[in-house]
């Protein structure tokens, strides 16, 4: 004998599982508020004394006004005016943009060589090479400048005495500044040097994604060691190297610690670069409103660069 279940005594079909919008809205909010911390830290830090300068910066400030605690009078766009019809600020600011292009092409350059090399030798020379260049990494950049400027004294550097030394050659208490061309190329070995530790390690940790299955697909259909760096690893590496370089364009093209030190915070109007010559305008001749747009004008002519680099970091979250 049969039973027939009837609707009522039939069991219910499980309900599907939906996924609940709540939970995901409460995700989605995870990330800013464990990122309110650091928000508020750098609104702190960094986002007073940005308004602050702005605001100096359409003023006039003067020593007076400073010493006394007096409201600078108003003068609207007159320092951006100064500023922006000066032929020192312009070849400045030409001077730190080809520095800025030099340094940062040298240092990819050699740091993506370096990393390649890593490559190729043994474990125990790779991580020696690592450890040297943590500690290069590490060191102040006023301690390397320091550094740098008794290697190229003019009385006791390092660098004069073994130029000395070759045949026909005569450096004795040659002064590397007198030159703008030798002075530059000093400073850019000095940022060079600094820099390419970060580039060669992040570079070469990039390279470990470079699958190793083409590189032997691409020696064993004949392609020399240029066609696989130019057409697999280069290209892998592309994302990685744009954000490497932006990074490194803009700590270069704020360029100061070095060039002050070594000309003994006095730089010549030949080694004036926007973050000095902002400094002695402000500091050195107590034109505080005026140096204030300068570094203003620096900002948003960094504020291109960094839009990039944002974008860019945006981009490689998307492809993940």
């Amino acid at each position: 004998m049969s039973v027939v279940e009837s609707p009522a005594t039939r069991p219910a079909a499980p309900a599907p599982i939906r996924p609940a919008a709540s939970k995901k809205r409460k995700s989605d909010k995870t990330p800013w508020l464990l990122a309110i911390p650091a928000l508020v830290l750098l609104a702190g830090l960094l986002g007073y004394p940005l308004v602050r300068m702005v605001v100096l910066s359409f003023q006039n400030m003067r020593l007076r006004e400073l010493l006394s605690g007096a409201t600078p009078p108003w003068v609207g766009f007159d320092n951006y005016t100064k500023v922006l019809t000066d032929s020192v600020f312009w070849g400045v600011t030409g001077r730190t943009v080809a520095f800025t292009i030099v340094s940062v092409l040298i240092s990819v350059v050699l740091g993506l060589s370096i990393a390649l090399l890593m490559r190729r030798v043994t474990r125990g020379v790779r991580l020696f090479m690592v450890v040297a260049m943590m500690f290069v990494w590490a060191l102040p950049q006023l301690v390397a400048a320091q550094i740098f400027r008794w290697m190229t004294d003019s009385d006791f550097g390092v660098v004069n005495y073994l130029i000395d030394k070759i045949p026909g050659v005569d450096y004795a208490n040659h002064s590397w500044f007198v030159n703008p061309w030798q002075g530059w190329s000093v400073i850019t070995t000095l940022v060079v040097w600094a820099g390419i530790p970060f580039l060669a390690i992040t570079l070469n940790a990039g390279l470990t994604q470079v699958p190793k299955e083409l590189l032997e697909a691409a020696t064993m259909d004949g392609a020399t060691p240029w066609q696989s760096l130019r057409n697999i690893i280069l290209p892998i590496l592309k994302p990685l190297i744009t954000i490497v370089t932006t990074l490194s364009v803009i700590w270069n093209f704020g360029l100061f610690t070095q060039a002050w030190v070594l000309r003994d915070g006095h730089p010549e109007p030949s080694f004036q670069t926007l973050a000095t010559y902002s400094y002695t305008q402000a500091f050195g001749q107590s034109r505080y409103s005026l140096g204030s747009a300068i570094a203003v004008i620096t900002v948003i002519l960094m504020l291109g660069v960094m839009v990039f680099y944002i974008r860019q970091m945006f981009k490689i979250g998307e492809v993940e």
